[in-house]
């Protein structure tokens, strides 16, 4: 996939509506998905839980935001899922070298990370 983007909006009932969309590069066509987000209780947190495939929801927490909210690291329940999410095309080096050592130190194999295209 490329030309990934993700967009979140809070719904009336508080949950918050989630689409992820890309390009499909194989398949030369976009894709969308669209979930649904929920906030785990606790007013201490920058957790929620996500689901895209009916009641199963999976964990979605914010590590690491920089100090002018444009970038974010999450963590999934387990090691297998991680994201950086970024509001613009690129990561500044020094923002990806810390989240990426964070993420090392957290236990995640960063050397297996799917770097999205963002043309």
């Amino acid at each position: 996939m490329s030309q990934v983007t993700a967009t979140y909006n809070k719904n009336n009932d508080g949950s918050i509506a989630v689409n992820n969309q890309g390009f499909h590069d194989q398949k030369n066509k976009w894709k969308q998905s669209i979930g649904k987000a929920k906030p785990i209780d606790s007013s201490k947190k920058a957790a929620l839980k996500v689901s895209f495939f009916g009641p199963f929801y999976s964990g979605y927490h914010v590590v690491k935001i920089d100090q002018d909210y444009q970038y974010a690291l999450i963590f999934g329940d387990n090691l297998d899922y991680m994201w950086i999410l970024s509001r613009e095309k690129t990561i500044p080096e020094d923002i990806k070298v810390a989240y990426l050592e964070f993420a090392r130190k957290s236990g995640y194999a960063i050397e297996n990370l799917v770097w999205t295209k963002q043309d």
